[in-house]
């Protein structure tokens, strides 16, 4: 059995949400995030595309319902020993089936908590679903039952996120010599995410996002490779990720000679991300790390430039994305805890001189300052 964690582990993680459950009078959760089933169960696959549903009675009695495609995944990489399948076929309706499972398990009239709030439920699936049991149980959303459990890491995870660091630290460092003028950035993602691979790690939740030239600007992907000029600018995005747990980071290399406007960028982006480190601590809260950013941003006359978020919580995500509950963003009075695992990145995109700057870092947060993650300095990066 393909499983990363101990059973003592996925023990302490049913307790945990079964409390949770008990505190809202939850007769079962019905699970639709991939990274919620993987959390309880070891479950990895990308069936998650297709409906599935992991059910979890109060009793801590957990009965998968999918397809026939992932029934093997589930039975070599999972800790769940109720594996029930639907049926493809023309009108197949897995909501119907899945009800029809419920009313087995006696769950008839109970009190469901539902995720909602996830790529694994699709709103076509979610609508099914609502027209399937609406007067078979009194349901309620429970997106954000789970999530807060799972930002705060256990010493088994530590273990995994600090590998998948080191990794995006090797990914980096053996790139870095290839960003020279006449440089295809084809050249430079392979040797990245080949670093990771050869590293014992995963595709990433979301692809490495690299743009130069006038698309250093960038913050998503986008099809289609240049070569880089004599003059130019390159921005990374990347995360190495290990048994799915991600640790993002981000730099802007410079080609050839850094104009003044790249080191002022790129001096607020660091103070910026210092202050940022300070405001990491117990006491604090999401939006106060945000403000941190933004305060000495906006006090360099950068407003313009920065973005309107400046990091997230990070761990074992499936795609289409990374990026995780919670964010930093202004008002967000979610609370820094020790043992998070969190990306904070100083973006500043100053499109009137076509000039980029985007230095970030992963930490794991403590009873004080935060672990960063990376054994990199943030220093202005300039290959000739």
């Amino acid at each position: 059995m393909a499983l990363h964690f101990t059973p003592e582990e996925f023990e302490r993680r049913k307790a945990a949400t079964l409390a949770k459950m008990a505190d809202q009078k939850l007769d079962a959760m019905l699970i639709f995030a991939q990274e919620s089933m993987y959390w309880l169960s070891g479950y990895d696959t990308f069936g998650y595309c297709f409906f599935q549903c992991l059910v979890l009675q109060k009793s801590g009695a957990m009965t998968l319902l999918t397809r026939s495609a992932d029934l093997r995944q589930a039975q070599l990489t999972s800790t769940i020993e109720d594996i029930r399948t639907w049926i493809d076929r023309g009108n197949a309706n897995p909501a119907v089936q899945l009800r029809e499972l419920l009313d087995d398990l006696g769950l008839l009239g109970a009190c469901l908590g539902i995720e909602y709030d996830t790529h694994g439920l699709t709103a076509a699936n979610g609508r099914a679903l609502d027209e399937a049991l609406r007067s078979f149980a009194d349901c309620k959303d429970a997106s954000l039952l789970i999530p807060p459990l799972r930002t705060i890491k256990s010493v088994e995870e530590l273990t995994y996120v600090r590998q998948a660091g080191a990794l995006s630290d090797l990914a980096l460092t053996e790139a870095l010599p290839l960003m020279t003028a006449g440089a295809d950035e084809g050249k430079i993602l392979a040797t990245m995410q080949g670093a990771i691979f050869e590293g014992g790690g995963d595709y990433p939740a979301n692809e490495f996002i690299l743009g130069s030239g006038p698309d250093a600007l960038l913050c998503r992907y986008k099809a289609g490779r240049r070569i880089l000029d004599s003059q130019d600018q390159i921005t990374l995005e990347w995360a190495a990720a290990y048994r799915h747990y991600h640790v993002p980071m981000m730099r802007t290399v410079i080609i050839g000679k850094a104009t003044k406007r790249h080191e002022k960028l790129f001096e607020t982006a660091k103070e910026a991300l210092l202050a940022v480190e300070e405001a990491m601590r117990p006491g604090k809260t999401f939006g106060d790390v945000f403000e941190a950013h933004a305060n000495v941003m906006d006090k360099a006359g950068e407003q313009a430039h920065r973005l309107n978020a400046c990091g997230y919580s990070v761990g074992a995500r499936f795609s289409p994305s990374w990026m995780e509950w919670p964010m930093f963003y202004r008002n967000n009075d979610a609370e820094i805890s020790p043992n998070m695992t969190l990306f904070a990145h100083m973006i500043l995109m100053d499109s009137e001189n076509n000039i980029a700057m985007c230095p970030g870092h992963s930490y794991i947060t403590t009873e004080g300052a935060p672990e960063p993650l990376s054994k990199l300095p943030i220093e202005l990066l300039v290959n000739k």
